[in-house]
Parts: structure tokens; C-alpha cells; sequence
């Protein structure tokens, strides 16, 4: 695995590395800080066409120190973020204080939201390292609200030993669960990355039928 996909979002899948160690100097790399103007800009404008366009409840799993809380927030939208890692949340919460948003600490697979559901639930770079993808989607998918969607942000990393999850397979994990997919390629726009990138990166936004 390399330097750009977000390290607390897969701590259950990664018991040997310490996130909370990491969380200091997590936000160093471009796309996870979203530090630059120009990053930062990309990474909103992305946000704004995959969310809703009413401000609503968002879910986002696996949120790290919250940079993406931060745009959606700024967007309009009210954060529940959920993460393993008790330093990264401690982050996000200062990121985003004063805000309407919280932070609960859990896994991404089964967030402690209880009965709450969300117009839309965000997730990036997490999917792939979860022991049973399909079904964490499924359960996902139960944490919308009707017209709800799914925002997953993923991709394979690494030449020597890749790793992630391809496109095509998550697609086909979305197949039974999503009346409309949509596919956008982010490897093409290195601002995104803050550097050029050789390996694929996509989104999916999932609206269940």
C-alpha cells in the first residue's frame, strides 16, 4: 500500500500499524491534508457534483482527520463521521469545531450510528480493505434514506503487490444493490494527488433502486 490511500480508515484490516502514532503527520500527504488551495479546490468541486445538491445528513466512514468532513460541512451538509482511530477523530474534531458535526469512534463496517439514517454515506479508501466488502455495502446501503446514495471513493495501488479494489469488481458488488451507478475516473487529474498518478482511482456514486 502506498502513501496516498487514508491508513486509519483500514486499521481493522492492518493491526500491525499504529494510526493513532500516525495520525501527527497524517495530514503531510496532499490528498489527505488537502493543505494546497488548488488540492483542496479539486477535491471540493468532486464533492459538490457527487453529494447531494440540498444540504443533508452525511455519513462518512472511515473519516480519518476529517478533511473531507470539512468540505462536505462547509458544503452545508451535517458530518457523522466514524473512525477506529481515537487520534485521527481527535483531529477531526478540531477541524471542524463549532460545527454541526460529530465524530463517533467504531468501525466502518458497522458504524454506531443506531437507528440514524443518511442521505448520503461517504467513503474513501476504505471499502477495499474491509474483510467482507459485499456486506458492508449492503449495510450501507440500509443507512440511506429513500433517494439516499452511496459516495465510494477507491482505487488499486502499487505496482510489485497492488492492492485496493478495481472498478469492475465493485461494480459488480453494487450490481444487486443499486438501480444507477455512476463512474468517474480520478487518475486523470493530478491535482486531485497532488502529483501524477499511474494506477486507477475512481469514484462511484450508487443510488439504490
Amino acid at each position: 500500500m502506498d502513501d496516498d490511500s487514508d491508513g486509519a480508515s483500514t486499521l481493522s484490516s492492518a493491526p500491525d500499524v499504529d494510526w493513532d502514532a500516525l495520525a501527527a503527520d497524517f495530514d503531510d500527504e496532499p490528498d489527505h491534508g488537502l493543505r494546497d488551495p488548488e488540492v483542496r479546490r479539486a477535491w471540493a468541486a468532486r464533492l459538490r457534483s457527487w453529494l447531494p445538491e440540498r444540504p443533508g445528513d452525511l455519513l462518512d466512514l472511515g473519516c480519518g482527520t476529517g478533511s473531507l468532513s470539512l468540505l462536505a460541512s462547509e458544503q452545508g451538509h451535517r458530518v457523522t463521521g466514524v473512525d477506529l482511530s481515537p487520534a485521527m477523530l481527535g483531529q477531526a474534531r478540531a477541524k471542524l469545531a463549532g460545527r454541526d458535526a460529530v465524530f463517533l469512534t467504531g468501525d466502518a463496517a458497522a458504524p454506531p450510528v443506531g437507528g440514524q439514517r443518511f442521505d448520503a454515506v461517504l467513503v474513501r479508501h476504505v471499502l477495499w480493505a474491509l474483510p467482507d466488502p459485499a456486506r458492508a455495502l449492503r449495510h450501507w446501503r440500509e443507512l440511506l434514506r429513500p433517494g439516499g446514495r452511496l459516495v465510494l471513493v477507491e482505487g488499486v495501488w502499487g505496482t510489485v503487490a497492488p492492492v485496493g479494489i478495481p472498478a469492475a469488481r465493485l461494480t459488480a458488488l453494487l450490481a444487486p444493490l443499486a438501480g444507477r451507478v455512476r463512474v468517474e475516473r480520478l487518475s486523470d487529474d493530478p491535482v486531485l494527488w497532488g502529483r501524477e498518478v499511474a494506477d486507477e482511482r475512481y469514484a462511484m456514486v450508487a443510488t439504490p433502486g
